[in-house]
């Protein structure tokens, strides 16, 4: 008996094609996540925004990001993935615009507020959907895609911030440049089926066969449209109450949640978020030099995920993050010594932006997308987008805790303290790896719910 996914061959020019254009919901991610490191150069010039106001530019967009993820399981759930990811698309363009456009604080801030909204469905609705589409053997490459794309946006963000460094009101063009990539996914999203799965789970089997035959090879869908509405009849309705009911369920979430808060509380957007403002402090005056320099890091932040997507479904998942953890653990080990030591000039610039992305190197291969792409198998069918949604509301609100308090607490205790924290929080994502965090190379999604679940 075929299983769901398993020795089914995509249509491989169509799987570029839906990677390229689904994919971008996470670059839209991404650029919405990296442009505030430039923006924030020059609001304090234009809008007279103080440190505090500062932050809180910063939170505004992480606090729609939280309310986004928050409602992205139901809407995902109740109107399928095509279509709030059309939705969402149209919102980033909207928010997009009217940051941009703001001739005030009050319309700056609502602006960055839909932007987070749009973020935040974003981060859910794409691995979810992508997760949902592919095959088990290559997942692990298809959901990263999502996180290639995050690291892609946020080094075009860094890109675009160096190109209008030295215009006056050149943030305007950082904020409003982002509609750009959300229009080709609007558009783009069109042709794209829905989730096979998803159309199996409501009773559309006919709209479900269409999608297979236009993902697959057409003599397999029959078997494999099969499989899933054995695994859909195997699987009853879920309330969200089950996830903190049903033990096997509990556990994980435990994971998911985990993950969720080990990814932002090791710094990884400390790095992303504030690089350019540290290194003017530490030597690079320029902000032209600065955001350069943070450009360098993002371009290794996406060489690495492109690596990842090589090693993710021949090593593993979980070995991968382990030897991601480590490499987090020393790198943040370092610059706590480096901020300790009080490196200053050329030389303490130099070595911050090289630690730095060492350290964004060892994420991006493996906490980055690891994350995402474990949260979108784990879970049954029938809570998946609500489960996926609880754990990336867990990870925007710890996003914004940590950056929140970032500068408040480098101005109580200092930067290499506060780095020194980051990596104590490292050690213990080694301990919640090594003792919860299962391997799922290989295995179809429905295989994974038998195993996790026990679904007779």
């Amino acid at each position: 008996m075929l299983q769901p996914e398993q020795s089914v061959k995509s249509r491989d020019w169509r799987f570029v094609l839906i990677a390229v254009i689904a994919g971008l919901g996470g670059l839209l991610f991404g650029y919405g996540t990296g442009v505030v490191a430039g923006v924030l150069l020059f609001l304090a010039h234009d809008f007279q925004l103080n440190g505090s106001m500062q932050g809180l530019f910063v939170a505004v967009a992480l606090a729609g990001a939280a309310l986004g993820a928050a409602i992205s399981g139901l809407l995902a759930d109740r109107w399928g993935r095509r279509r709030v990811l059309l939705a969402t698309a149209a919102l980033f363009v909207f928010g997009s615009l009217l940051a941009a456009l703001a001739n005030s604080v009050a319309l700056l801030f609502l602006g960055r507020a839909f932007l987070g909204l749009a973020i935040g469905i974003a981060s859910t609705v794409t691995p979810l959907y992508l997760a949902e589409i592919t095959t088990p053997e290559r997942r692990g490459a298809i959901v990263t895609i999502n996180q290639l794309y995050i690291s892609i946006g946020i080094f075009i963000s860094y890109g675009v911030d160096l190109l209008f460094s030295d215009l006056g009101s050149g943030w305007r063009w950082m904020l409003g440049l982002g509609a750009l990539p959300a229009l080709i996914l609007f558009v783009g999203m069109w042709i794209l089926p829905e989730s096979p799965r998803w159309l199996i789970r409501q009773g559309l089997i006919n709209r479900a066969k269409s999608a297979l035959q236009y993902l697959r090879s057409t003599a397999l869908v029959a078997e494999e449209l099969e499989s899933l509405q054995q695994g859909n009849a195997n699987t009853e309705p879920m309330a969200l109450r089950s996830l903190f009911n049903n033990w096997k369920l509990r556990r994980l979430m435990v994971i998911a949640v985990g993950l969720a808060i080990f990814q932002q509380i090791t710094g990884i957007n400390i790095v992303l978020y504030y690089a350019p403002k540290i290194l003017q402090e530490t030597g690079l005056s320029s902000p032209f030099m600065a955001i350069l320099a943070t450009g360098g890091i993002g371009l290794v932040n996406v060489l690495a995920t492109i690596i990842s997507m090589r090693f993710l479904d021949s090593l593993g998942r979980r070995k991968l993050l382990l030897w991601g953890l480590w490499g987090m653990l020393i790198s943040l080990l370092a610059l706590s010594l480096e901020f300790l030591t009080n490196l200053q000039g050329a030389l303490g610039a130099a070595l911050i932006v090289v630690t730095s992305a060492v350290f964004v190197a060892f994420f991006a291969m493996s906490l980055g997308p690891i994350f995402w792409l474990l949260i979108s198998e784990i879970f049954p069918l029938a809570i998946r987008g609500r489960a996926m949604s609880l754990a990336t509301v867990i990870n925007w609100l710890s996003n914004m805790l940590v950056a929140g308090v970032f500068l408040d607490l480098v101005g109580a205790i200092g930067r290499g303290a506060t780095f020194l924290i980051y990596a104590l929080m490292t050690f213990l994502a080694i301990l919640f790896t090594l003792k919860l965090v299962p391997e799922t190379k290989g295995l179809s999604l429905e295989e994974i719910e038998r195993q996790f679940i026990s679904i007779p």
